[in-house]
Formats: C-alpha cells, sequence, structure tokens
C-alpha cells in the first residue's frame, strides 16, 4: 500500500520497516485520518477504516456488500482481491457473497464442524505437534514457523477436506505464495492460483467416484443434490484450504514471538496452563494474523468518519489498526493477557464472523502450549529486527521464527 494525499506526517504504509512494525502508521491514522483514502497497485485505491468503532460498523452493515460486482470498475480492473483474477471456479466462495447466497454457503460448511469432529481435531493437533517438536528436541534448534506453524494446520485442514499425503507439500508451496506474497507478485500468485485451480478440479472429480468421510466429499453429495454450484463447490474449497491454514500458521508464530519478548507471560502460562484461551485470545488482539479484513463495497453512499463512502468504493477495515485502538483497550500496546472489557475484532464481527475461529483457537492453544511445556528455556535465535515478516496486504506473519532451547532426548 501507498501513500495518498493529505497524510504528510504519516509512517510509510508499505516496506520492510512498516511489515515489521505496522502500529505506530496505524496510530497517525486513527488519530489523524480514521477513514484514509490510499492508493492500491494496478492503479486502483480504497478507504482504510482503522478506528474500532467504525471498523466494527464497517464488518456488520448491510449496506457495505462482499460480492465483488459492487466494486467500481477501476478495483475489478486491477484484479485485487483473493485470488487476483477473480475467475469464477475459485472466487464463489462466502467471503464474496451476501445474503442469501452467503447464508447458504455458510450453512453448508458449518455442518462440517459438529462438536465431534471439532474435539476429534483437537486430539489429532495434540498428536501432529507432540510428533513435531518430538523431532525437534534433540536439536536444540529449530525454525518454529517451517517446523511446526506451517505443517500442523496444513495437516489438519486437508485431514478436514480429505487431501492426500502425497499431494500436501504442492499445496503447502502454492497456498503460501497466495497468501504471503507482495500485492505487486502477480505473476507468482496467478501462477499458484493455476496449480490449485487445476489441483482442485482433479480432486473433486476424485470425491465424486470414491467418498470419504471427509468435508470435501459432503460438499460434492450437497452439488450433486443441487445445493451448491460446481464453481462454488471449488471455490469453497479453495477458500477452506488457503484460508484454513495461513492464518493459523500467523497465529502460532505470532503468539510464540509474542511470548518470547514477554518471558513473564510464557512463565506464568507454564505454571499454570489455563492460562492459554486468554493468551490466544490476547494473541489475535495484540498482533493477530490478519491485517485488513477483506473488501468491503458500499451499496449506497454512506458516511464514515466524515468522510462520504460512494457506491461500489472499496472499503479496507485495518484489524490491526482497530484492536490497538486506545479509546476502547486501555493501554492498547501491552501485551496484556489478563485485560478485560470490548471483544477483538481479529475473526471479525456479524455476518462473516470466520467461521474456522473455534478450529484457529483449538490449533492455537495446542501449538503454543505444547511449545512452552516442552521447552521451558526457548530462547529466540536471532535478533528481533532480523526478522522477516510478510509483505502481504492481507495477513501478518513470519517468513521464520528461529529459536533455540536445550536438547533433550
Amino acid at each position: 500500500m501507498a501513500h495518498s494525499d493529505g497524510m504528510d506526517g504519516c509512517p510509510p504504509l508499505f516496506g520492510p520497516g512498516f511489515d515489521a512494525d505496522p502500529y505506530p502508521a496505524y496510530d497517525w491514522l486513527r488519530r489523524h485520518a480514521p477513514v484514509q483514502r490510499i492508493d492500491l497497485p494496478g492503479g486502483a485505491w480504497a478507504w482504510l477504516v482503522t478506528r474500532y468503532p467504525d471498523a466494527r460498523r464497517v464488518l456488520a452493515d448491510p449496506n457495505l456488500a462482499k460480492d465483488p460486482v459492487r466494486a467500481c470498475e477501476a478495483w475489478r480492473r486491477a484484479g485485487l482481491g483473493l485470488p487476483l483474477d477473480h475467475r469464477p471456479s475459485l472466487a464463489g466462495h462466502m467471503l464474496n457473497a451476501d445474503a442469501p447466497d452467503h447464508s447458504r454457503l455458510r450453512r453448508l460448511v458449518s455442518h462440517a464442524f459438529p462438536p465431534r469432529r471439532t474435539e476429534l481435531l483437537r486430539q489429532r493437533a495434540e498428536e501432529i505437534t507432540d510428533r513435531l517438536l518430538a523431532a525437534l528436541a534433540p536439536r536444540g534448534s529449530a525454525d518454529l514457523i517451517a517446523e511446526l506453524a506451517y505443517p500442523l494446520p496444513i495437516a489438519i485442514i486437508c485431514d478436514l477436506l480429505g487431501v492426500p499425503e502425497a499431494d500436501r507439500a504442492d499445496f503447502h508451496r502454492f497456498a503460501s505464495v497466495i497468501d504471503s506474497a507482495e500485492a505487486s507478485a502477480v505473476e507468482d500468485v496467478t501462477r499458484a492460483t493455476d496449480a490449485l485451480d487445476d489441483y482442485l478440479a482433479a480432486l473433486v472429480a476424485e470425491k465424486q467416484t470414491a467418498p470419504a468421510d471427509d468435508m470435501l466429499s459432503d460438499l460434492v453429495a450437497a452439488h450433486a443434490g443441487g445445493v451448491i454450484s460446481a464453481e462454488e463447490l471449488t471455490s469453497t474449497a479453495f477458500l477452506l484450504l488457503v484460508a484454513g491454514h495461513e492464518t493459523t500458521v500467523a497465529l502460532i508464530g505470532n503468539g510464540l514471538l509474542a511470548l518470547l519478548r514477554h518471558p513473564e507471560q510464557a512463565t506464568a502460562a507454564r505454571a499454570d496452563p489455563s492460562r492459554l484461551p486468554a493468551i490466544v485470545e490476547e494473541v489475535l488482539r495484540y498482533d493477530g494474523p490478519v491485517r485488513n479484513a477483506t473488501w468491503r463495497f458500499p451499496i449506497e453512499s454512506t458516511e464514515l468518519g466524515g468522510v462520504t463512502l460512494r457506491p461500489g468504493e472499496p472499503v479496507l477495515v485495518s484489524l490491526l489498526a482497530a484492536n490497538r485502538d486506545p479509546e476502547v483497550f486501555v493501554q492498547a500496546e501491552e501485551f496484556d493477557p489478563d485485560r478485560d472489557g470490548r471483544p477483538h475484532l481479529a475473526f471479525g464481527v456479524g455476518p462473516h464472523f470466520c467461521i474456522g475461529a473455534a478450529l484457529a483457537r483449538i490449533e492455537g492453544e495446542v501449538a503454543i502450549g505444547a511449545v512452552l511445556r516442552r521447552f521451558p528455556d526457548l530462547t529466540l535465535g536471532a535478533p528481533p529486527d532480523e526478522l522477516r515478516w510478510w509483505p502481504s496486504p492481507i495477513m501478518r506473519g513470519l517468513f521464520a521464527l528461529p529459536v533455540t532451547f536445550t536438547p533433550t532426548s
């Protein structure tokens, strides 16, 4: 993202410095320009919303549509969004839908998350995490992104959808390009999207001939019953595969880094594991995995923060900025799992509240808890200012999290 007029004095909204610590820029925007026009790649622009009350309103307002058909021509021409090319086979999912289609698609997916399956997923997450950490323990050093934060959610979401073991490394490669690439990396994203599109079409065909006890087979059955179209089927699988793992990668990495930077909180959690759910909630508020909520477009002109949003003008809600609004969160810059008060917005609010929130919380608690328990003297293996952050306009996560600890057998 780039600067726009009227932002003299605002720190840059792009580049490695911003990716590493976007919060000073967000603080400036909240104080001086809470609904600010910013430039985007490809000649497009958007309104960026940074205050908590405005963010809540935008996220829940039915006048702010999700369907890209509502977007102005400049935004559509720029090919922004996920995926960049808006092909129907990958873009026809619930994130790009409004009622009643949104409700229909969401109901289908939520049926695939019954309590029984969720509890089995917790057990599976514990097994995978224990196996991954056991392999690291004798070494005394690790990269907790590549060796824990990636493989755990990939295994869980692939189990859930029914992706064969042999295909998972390829899937990881494609998905990581799509979610953590710079907005300008159009060719890389297009290649990865082509590959995922082809792969999902083949996997759906496989489930049609040999259904199993997995979510993709359930969706294939719904398509056979006329509940969803072929394009909605592949699009929903795409959304679940990409959104269902990359966000959790970032949650685990950001959470472990926050605890490495606040060792007193790590010590308290080791002494009392019942603190883990509160720690995960505070990570989601303090340094959540989603930088900006996905696009919204006004259906009618609407006033927000002293600005008129006109029909079709793209709106981005900065979840990171809203979750550190000092008007809402006391000492918002502090990492404090004991805080109470208003809920964070990391999973959104309203009809588009993250459908995988419960699963993300489980994976965060399991992974962070297991690392704290197994490695009591865990320390950061590199200076904090050498850590590299994804340049993605949507996601906030680390490329690597090097750590050291006393080796154990």
